[in-house]
């Protein structure tokens, strides 16, 4: 793909941030910011046709690997990472793999993501089946790493997807499912982590949200299969089992802690 056709790589529609005051730079930026939610809306048949195509070999015991490099990475990383303490979820049935490896998450890594053949080789560790699903995340829709591993997915059998801000990339062309969040050039010319990071997270939570909802992980709008890690989660799950039963906070505790989860608690 030419970088002059990437919309991800066009020149910002501001010129001359060194000269502006910060109220200047934060109005622009959020006016930019503003865009996001809009492309993301566009995107929502491609997201639905992506979630829809998933849930069936999820409840076959499939899995979902997210795999990007750099930002992209972090943010698959970082969806997988919050679905176990908040849906009860193992950690291995939806897994982020970023190039680099976990050391990516903290530092650049020089070169990860320019392997074409490491992606994959990163998936085998997992042994991947052909009930599970790879989403190929990358603004540029360019990068090797996750090109690579799709289309190495593809061949094998596995359900492939992709989130990407440009239209008709590599990387949407070995993707049976592409996502396009079209959000236009970055405030900070190529700054990917900015519009093109914000739609990757807003469209990763919706994948993995709708996903853990059909897959029974939430009640009414409870996440009823939470773990209780922390004193705040204990308090809000109490609390729920509280106005469900019409406990007091002391019984509704109790019950909690002696079932395990909300979930247990409330059968």
């Amino acid at each position: 793909m030419d970088i002059e056709k990437k919309i991800t790589e066009q020149p910002s529609r501001y010129d001359h941030l060194e000269r502006m005051s910060v109220g200047e730079l934060l109005e622009h930026i959020n006016d930019e910011d503003l865009r996001v939610a809009e492309a993301v809306r566009q995107a929502l048949p491609q997201i639905e046709a992506l979630v829809t195509a998933i849930e069936p070999r999820m409840r076959r015991g499939g899995r979902l690997f997210y795999v990007g490099a750099g930002t992209s990475g972090r943010l698959g990383v970082l969806d997988a990472s919050e679905l176990p303490p908040t849906f009860g979820v193992s950690p291995d049935w939806v897994v982020g793999i970023i190039a680099g490896g976990d050391v990516a998450l903290r530092r650049a890594v020089e070169h990860a993501e320019d392997d074409a053949q490491q992606g994959w080789k990163d998936l085998q560790a997992f042994l991947p089946t052909a009930d599970d699903t790879v989403v190929g995340i990358a603004a540029s829709g360019t990068t090797p790493y996750v090109i690579g591993a799709l289309a190495e997915a593809q061949k094998h059998g596995l359900l492939t997807g992709c989130v990407t801000s440009n239209p008709g990339t590599p990387l949407a062309a070995v993707a049976d499912y592409p996502v396009e969040t079209i959000v236009g050039p970055e405030f900070v010319t190529g700054s990917s982590r900015m519009k093109s990071g914000t739609a990757q997270k807003m469209v990763l939570n919706m994948i993995s949200t709708a996903l853990m909802v059909r897959m029974g992980r939430v009640v009414g709008n409870r996440m009823v299969k939470m773990q209780l890690t922390n004193a705040k989660l204990v308090d809000r799950g109490t609390r729920m089992i509280q106005e469900s039963l019409g406990l007091s906070y002391d019984e509704a505790e109790r019950r909690l802690l002696d079932a395990g989860s909300v979930d247990a608690a409330l059968k």
